[in-house]
């Protein structure tokens, strides 16, 4: 599910940003946005891109008590490995791990939504 999350912000600030077609032309291609769609990128979609990385930043990176942290995740793997169940503690882990790795990924997001705002939307 985040992961699914991860790709549709970076697919929406694609889509927002200036882009080159998968097949890379021998001259920069430039796509133009209308002052509309900048102030609907401006107005809708950055602050909830800005809204979802940061909420998604805070929870990966809570405590053990915040469910779906990579803390909590590994509380779990803990849990599993005092019952007994080393396959499911071993899974929790890496989990916990991957879900950790996508911190990077996120900050990204969070900066290019950040840098379009401050080019294309003036300081607010």
């Amino acid at each position: 599910m985040r992961a699914t999350i991860i790709t549709a912000l970076t697919l929406a600030l694609s889509a927002a940003t200036a882009g080159v077609a998968s097949a890379q032309p021998s001259t920069p291609v430039t796509i133009t946005l209308s002052p509309d769609q900048v102030a609907t990128i401006c107005q809708k979609r950055i602050p909830r891109i800005e809204e979802r990385t940061t909420k998604l930043i805070d929870r990966i990176n809570g405590s053990a008590d915040t469910k779906g942290s990579a803390a909590w995740l590994r509380a779990r793997a803990d849990k599993e490995q005092a019952a007994g169940r080393q396959t499911s503690a071993t899974l929790l882990r890496e989990r916990a791990d991957r879900r950790t790795a996508k911190i990077d990924q996120l900050t990204k997001v969070k900066q290019r939504a950040a840098d379009f705002k401050n080019k294309y939307c003036g300081t607010k």
